[in-house]
């Protein structure tokens, strides 16, 4: 202002009013450069790093305060190109991390269901391997007792075949097994029919197969209802494909 002037022409600001004028930042004051965010230069060198989910999470968080301090100081930091790039790259690494691991768990829990079903079905071959030979028994003590005929018994069985002491007990990898219904074919005659059933002795999982078989050696299963329901609609087991699988 000249000498004598009141106003500036500038600004317009009265010289004579006596409020304190506000120091400005030096920087800017003085017009020099801006310097870029230290901040927003980390951002983009974490993001760059996205596959780390750490330095995915540190370029989020320090991006945001980048552009916060920017947007404060705007004459002295420069940087939000930077900032936001790493923000961006930053978000996307937390989502590929995410992806990846439930990705990850997905397939964990696919691969545990596969081990499971495929013990599961070499459970159900051996139960069904268990009542042939079990059936295979029957035809051996009933041709050593022709006048006794069949048995319903599973530990006599053991004196003629060789079966296992714990089919002989009635349970095998976790079937429990029963030989029932035997009758004769007139009274007093020799035993000519039996009936033997298979469940499953720790009813796990819903929908867990019986098995059922005769003096006819047709072996039949049924995967819904009380096990006894077997011996009315099970459908014959020849192959997994046909028992329904």
């Amino acid at each position: 202002m000249a000498e004598g002037e009141r106003y500036c022409a500038a600004c317009g600001r009265d010289s004579q009013d006596g409020t304190p004028v506000p120091v400005l930042d030096p920087q800017v004051a003085f017009g020099l450069a801006p310097e870029t965010s230290g901040k927003a230069i980390f951002s983009l060198v974490s993001g760059i790093l996205f596959f780390f989910l750490p330095f995915s999470v540190v370029a989020v968080i320090f991006g945001h305060i980048a552009l916060s301090e920017i947007g404060k100081n705007p004459g002295r930091l420069k940087g939000r190109g930077m900032a936001i790039t790493g923000i961006v790259f930053g978000y996307v690494g937390v989502l590929f991390i995410v992806a990846f691991i439930a990705l990850g768990v997905y397939e964990a829990r696919k691969t545990a269901k596969a081990i499971n079903n495929s013990v599961y079905s070499a459970g159900e071959g051996s139960v069904v391997a268990s009542m042939r030979t079990l059936n295979m028994a029957e035809i051996a003590y009933e041709q050593a007792h022709h006048k006794e005929g069949y048995s319903c018994s599973l530990s006599e069985l053991s004196s003629v075949w060789g079966i296992s002491s714990d089919l002989a007990g009635g349970k095998k990898n976790g079937y429990r097994f029963e030989l029932k219904n035997c009758a004769r074919a007139k009274p007093g005659g020799p035993i000519a029919k039996y009936q033997l059933l298979a469940y499953s002795d720790i009813p796990v999982r819903a929908g867990t197969a019986a098995y059922c078989t005769d003096e006819s050696d047709v072996i039949r299963v049924v995967r819904n209802g009380p096990p006894q329901d077997c011996f009315g609609r099970g459908i014959q087991w020849d192959s997994p494909v046909k028992a329904g699988k």
